[in-house]
């Protein structure tokens, strides 16, 4: 049995979450967030996020703001909303509660 679609899984499990403790620390553009996801070891690539990020401003748990760059056209910046803040509060308990439970599982060994 190969584990990799269920490492998948896993991890497609946790993206909303991750995306929006990143924006909890600031605002960011999608590049920014693939690159904090990419340096803790959460390969992601843009046609992975965008679908997240739209899903998640019409759920009203972010926002946007466009912003020139020098670089080139503007940048959209992402904003964790106040019901974004409470919806990652209440997925940080269920996180907390979720991996207390399974190291509990995994204490039990053999029964």
């Amino acid at each position: 049995m190969s584990t990799d679609n269920a490492k998948a899984q896993m991890r497609k499990g946790v993206l909303e979450f991750c995306i929006l403790s990143i924006l909890s620390k600031g605002d960011a553009y999608a590049s920014d967030i693939i690159r904090t996801l990419k340096d803790a070891s959460l390969i992601v690539v843009e046609g992975t996020l965008y679908p997240l990020l739209s899903r998640q401003k019409n759920a009203g748990l972010l926002n946007y703001r466009w912003e020139e760059s020098v670089q080139g056209p503007p940048r959209k910046y992402y904003i964790i909303t106040e019901d974004g803040k409470t919806v990652l509060s209440e997925l940080e308990k269920s996180w907390e509660d979720l991996t207390l439970s399974v190291e509990k599982i995994k204490q039990f060994g053999n029964v």
